[in-house]
């Protein structure tokens, strides 16, 4: 069998499109491995992609020894431990985001890593999506000249998933949604976060059967970086009317608009009590689908041509240090520098 051999951890949605992308996308990988805790939906999944072995644990699938890399899709919380063990065992590793809970957590897995002298690449996908790189490229090329206020949204459509609720395990919305918020400003920007101010309200949560403290389903987050820049990053899940990414970009020359709330470029009219309908992206999966194959080539390529990864581990701990600030700034409803957020 030639190829990169990857198994995937977690047969959820995200592991199902890393996998379904692997195997149908990515000729230089092969899928070899499913790993879940829930037996019959690794099963499912390695019969869709054509995995020969199915486990229910990272330690049992090291023992049979079927794969080169792993792809970490499940809860934030269970992500160090097995970034650590997955290193430790040799094998490269796609992690998705948020890369852990705490700075610390962020530490030990790029030290996991860099003892092994393997491939550690975390999942910020935007870094891939076309319209974000040809806006990166217009940055650098100095188009729109020095940037200046840089703001990012992103809104789901349903409710995180319940282990989510809980800050304890996932650091909230501010991470399970906004991570690619975090990392996305600080690359378009070219700066890092140096101090950030947020605010949260609970509108939808106790409807929905959400009684866990502190859960909150709408944030604004005001950045100061340390080039002078400002922005602001806002997030809501869930929105209800569609999954919802963009970025406006000001710079001293000029302005970047990136993203589209419209899924097509459809504009349908019909009589004057409906009004225009326009289709919206539904799901992220749909409205980030390029940006998720292009993070994928690029992790099989990384490791093959032994080459550093697109997307660092200090990326990902940047993304986690400044979420860590954002929430403890609404918690003690001050403006928190992020050099100071520690864990």
């Amino acid at each position: 069998m030639s190829g990169l051999k990857v198994a995937v951890i977690g047969a959820g949605r995200a592991g199902s499109l890393h996998a379904t992308n692997l195997a149908e996308s990515i000729p230089a990988a092969v899928v070899t491995t499913i790993i879940d805790e829930q037996e019959e939906a690794a099963r499912r999944l390695a019969r869709a992609v054509g995995a020969e072995a199915v486990f229910t644990s990272l330690t049992e699938a090291l023992r049979a020894d079927r794969f080169d890399a792993v792809v970490i899709t499940t809860p934030t919380f269970s992500h160090r431990d097995l970034v650590v063990q997955a290193a430790g065992a040799g094998k490269h590793v796609f992690c998705e985001k948020p890369m852990a809970l705490s700075v610390a957590e962020c530490e030990a897995m790029e030290a996991a890593a860099l003892q092994a002298s393997v491939t550690l690449q975390i999942g910020f996908m935007r870094r891939f999506q076309p319209e974000f790189v040809e806006a990166k490229r217009r940055v650098l090329a100095g188009d729109i000249g020095e940037p200046m206020v840089i703001k990012s949204l992103t809104r789901g459509p349903g409710l995180p998933p319940a282990w989510a609720w809980d800050l304890a395990r996932s650091n909230g919305m501010l991470a399970e949604v906004n991570s690619h918020d975090f990392d996305c400003v600080r690359w378009l920007a070219g700066s890092e976060i140096v101090r950030v101010y947020t605010e949260t309200a609970n509108y939808k949560g106790a409807a929905r059967g959400v009684a866990a403290p502190d859960f909150y389903d709408n944030a604004v987050v005001s950045l100061r970086f340390a080039s002078g820049a400002i922005g602001t990053i806002d997030g809501t899940c869930p929105a209800d009317y569609g999954y919802d990414a963009r970025v406006e970009l000001l710079g001293s020359e000029g302005l970047l608009l990136i993203g589209d709330v419209r899924g097509q470029p459809i504009l349908e009219l019909r009589n004057r009590d409906v009004g225009a309908i326009t289709p919206t992206h539904r799901t992220w999966p749909e409205r980030f689908a390029e940006g998720y194959r292009a993070e994928m080539r690029a992790f099989v390529r990384a490791v093959l041509d032994r080459t550093a990864p697109v997307v660092t581990a200090a990326d990902g701990r940047a993304a986690v240090q400044a979420v860590v600030a954002a929430n403890r700034s609404w918690q003690e409803e001050r403006p928190v520098a992020v050099s100071t957020a520690g864990d």
